[in-house]
């Protein structure tokens, strides 16, 4: 044009698109008009160029048009609203996608190669969970196990030592573990047998914040005989977990004090089916909370044992 304008024909010629997309951008405020034409027809100039070239690489990053707009006119952005905000975002997003992509390719493996005579419950099971998975259901389930009235931070502690996290690049046996764990919880107690231990159970004498405040440490020290390889047997851990009901008791360790213990541990409830999916998940590495249980349970058998036979 003879002053340097272009109409909305020739601006999208320039950029390679189309007038529709130029129109598009340009009803939506995106696109500076330089003026009209004495038929009131659009005007753009070279800055628009440079912005509509702007727009289509963000659109190219995946950012919808609002967010588009945020980062282009700053003046009108939320705090926080940057172009870097908006990449990172859009990067959380695509990271999340792929995960999904992964977890939906390990459960299609998993059920492809499942034998004939397992395929269709392997299929209800993983279906029954999302891609990639939430961790609100195994969360709710020791919310709902654990005692009441228990201090919030020692809840978070548990739940945060007991939820394994679902890997990012599951192998089909992760994905089977995790569809497990998703079933047992979402399912009621069965068994005919209370669902809680006695230390959650009021008429035993036990105050259960005690117990949850100190198992950890009890839990931390049988790990590391775990990864050592150690069979269950007297020390520091076993001395440490049995402190812990003796003072969540009001009692003293003594060698009667433990035998009673073993008894009432062995009859308490298990939930060894949830510490055996998880272990999957947790990885070789990280014993959970259950096989540490186990190792000092058995370790408190053996002492009892070896006592009695003395």
């Amino acid at each position: 044009m003879p002053d340097g304008r272009w109409s909305i024909g020739e601006l999208a010629a320039r950029a390679g698109a189309t007038v529709k997309t130029v129109r598009f951008y340009s009803d939506r405020g995106l696109l500076p008009e330089a003026g009209r034409s004495a038929g009131g027809h659009r005007r753009y100039g070279p800055e628009a160029l440079e912005r509509l070239g702007l727009i289509r690489s963000l659109r190219g990053l995946g950012l919808p048009v609002t967010e588009v707009a945020r980062v282009l006119d700053p003046e009108e952005d939320v705090p926080g609203r940057t172009l870097e905000d908006a990449v990172a975002g859009q990067l959380r997003e695509v990271g999340s996608q792929l995960t999904a992509l992964r977890w939906r390719d390990a459960a299609l493996r998993l059920v492809g190669d499942s034998p004939p005579g397992e395929r269709a419950e392997r299929l209800r099971l993983v279906g029954a969970v999302a891609s990639p998975p939430s961790t609100a259901s195994l969360a709710r389930f020791w919310r709902r196990w654990l005692p009441p009235r228990l201090p919030a931070r020692v809840v978070a502690e548990v739940v945060d030592h007991a939820v394994p996290p679902p890997p990012d690049d599951p192998t089909p046996a992760e994905v089977l573990a995790f569809a497990r764990l998703h079933a047992l919880v979402s399912g009621p107690c069965t068994g005919g047998v209370p669902c809680q231990p006695t230390a959650h159970r009021s008429d035993g004498g036990y105050r259960a914040s005690v117990v949850y405040e100190g198992l950890p440490e009890a839990y931390a020290l049988a790990a590391s005989e775990l990864l050592a390889r150690r069979s269950p047997g007297p020390g520091p851990a076993l001395d440490c977990f049995v402190a812990v009901y003796a003072a969540a008791c009001g009692e003293r360790s003594t060698p009667a004090f433990r035998r009673r213990l073993g008894g009432q541990l062995a009859a308490d409830p298990r939930i060894d089916l949830y510490w055996q999916q998880a272990a999957v998940l947790f990885g070789p590495s990280a014993p959970t909370p259950g096989a540490a249980h186990d190792w000092l349970c058995a370790a408190l058998d053996a002492e009892t044992e070896r006592v009695g036979a003395a």
